[in-house]
């Protein structure tokens, strides 16, 4: 992509971050959507529960990456945030997408988060994008969140779903809680260990985002997960190896749930998802295995 205008908001989420980082690396022009006033030139103002965006703020921009939400795994499934997940998600996700489809020239691409709960638990099975929907909040969620970018669709704007796998990073996401346990040699397998982890280095998402953004011949949804998922007890064993820790803990399934509540579910199940049309699009990724993305992520 030459250089661009390029509105981005979750910026400052682990994923938001690192790709605002790349962005202006390579010299582009990376406006915030922040939830205040702006207060400087390369800030825009919106509000996803009042469904409210500056749209002033996104003339000019080339592309839009919506990667706001309220974290999965932050807080115990209460009824009320259960809704405040999937509210910071739909509701907003709208709002961007009438801003953008509302601009007289809108931008070219909108790549909209998403995430792989949308397959639910597919076991054994290996899916890519043409699966179905599964069963079950999250996929309910996906399928809601997906769904409001319909006026962006229509407005004839490229559409892009970024459903997102594990990110294996040290300084966030549900990766960066695991390192600490493991360094300290208390990590182990959770349930069986069978459930499937269809993982993303951090480096090789952020040039995902990029490749989808440059990419015009990719719309709807694309898996980003890396090409060969691993079952739980496989990253048990490769946090040993690359930590140099034992990993003789096991946190047994109905202690999960206890703890976790309706979440251990989520926990629990297994997703073994491929991603089918960023291979097919040429993408090449440069930590395809565990070992080495978990490498990656300590460096």
């Amino acid at each position: 992509m030459l250089r661009s205008r390029i509105a981005v908001s979750g910026s400052t989420g682990l994923i938001g971050a690192a790709l605002v980082r790349s962005l202006r690396a390579d010299g582009h022009e990376v406006v915030r959507l922040v939830r205040r006033p702006a207060a400087t030139g390369d800030e825009v103002e919106w509000d996803p529960e009042r469904q409210y965006v500056d749209a002033a703020g996104l003339v000019g921009c080339d592309a839009v990456v919506h990667l706001a939400g309220a974290g999965v795994g932050d807080h115990r499934w209460t009824e009320e945030y259960k809704r405040r997940i999937r509210d910071s998600r739909v509701l907003g996700t709208a709002a961007i997408a009438d801003a953008v489809a509302s601009l007289d020239t809108p931008p070219k691409v909108l790549l909209s988060g998403s995430a792989i709960g949308y397959y639910g638990d597919t076991g054994d099975r290996a899916v890519d994008e043409s699966a179905p929907p599964g069963q079950g909040f999250l996929p309910s969620v996906c399928v809601e969140w997906e769904e409001a970018t319909a006026p962006a669709e229509e407005a004839g704007i490229r559409t892009v779903h970024a459903r997102t796998g594990l990110v294996v990073a040290r300084g966030g996401g549900a990766w960066g809680r695991l390192f600490p346990l493991f360094k300290a040699g208390l990590g182990g397998r959770l349930g069986n260990g069978r459930q499937y982890w269809s993982f993303i280095a951090l480096h090789d998402h952020v040039a995902a985002m990029r490749h989808i953004l440059d990419t015009e011949s990719l719309s709807g949804p694309v898996n980003l997960t890396g090409p060969a998922p691993v079952t739980n007890g496989q990253v048990t064993a490769a946090m040993g190896r690359v930590l140099r820790r034992p990993t003789l803990f096991t946190a047994p399934a109905p202690a999960l749930r206890i703890a976790l509540g309706e979440f251990a579910g989520d926990v629990l199940g297994s997703q073994r998802v491929l991603p089918g049309r960023l291979l097919d699009s040429d993408f090449a990724f440069a930590f395809p295995d565990i070992d080495a993305t978990i490498r990656a992520a300590l460096r």
